[in-house]
């Protein structure tokens, strides 16, 4: 009797599969590990996640928010931030890379504070996707800027 019961709250239905590594959820779990970089995954984060995620793909709150749970995922499984970038770089359009670098740099700052350990990670993202130095920090000063924290 109990095993029953155990095994209504252990079905195969409850678990987010794995997502495949496309732009969309490479993005998302970018999106992830800035947020968590700092050890620290704060609700302003994860609610500034689920408005990019929403804002960049027309989803709404549900499918956002699945989708972002679907990334963490993704970010938990692949740990070479080089390899999600790279997924991101090569199906990713080059007017949507700045875009990129703007969700990310949402994300770092939606909880009021801009960590060394996101600076690094952030510029480290930067170059894989090909944004000039000098075209990071005006991206990187405009969504400061936008968060109120300049």
């Amino acid at each position: 009797m109990l095993e029953r019961l155990l095994s209504l709250f252990h079905t195969d239905k409850a678990v987010t599969p794995l997502p495949q590594a496309d732009e969309r959820h490479a993005l998302g779990a970018l999106l992830v590990r800035a947020a968590k970089i700092d050890r620290a995954y704060l609700f302003e984060e994860v609610e500034e996640i689920d408005h990019v995620l929403a804002r960049l793909y027309g989803l709404n709150a549900v499918e956002a928010a699945k989708m972002r749970a679907r990334c963490e995922k993704l970010e938990a499984a692949m740990p070479d931030t080089k390899a999600l970038a790279e997924v991101l770089h090569q199906h990713i359009a080059d007017d949507h890379l700045e875009d990129a670098v703007r969700a990310l740099w949402s994300v770092v700052f939606s909880d009021g504070f801009e960590e060394a350990e996101q600076d690094d990670l952030l510029h480290q993202i930067e170059a894989i996707l090909g944004v000039a130095p000098g075209r990071a920090k005006e991206l990187h000063d405009e969504e400061m800027a936008k968060s109120g924290l300049f």
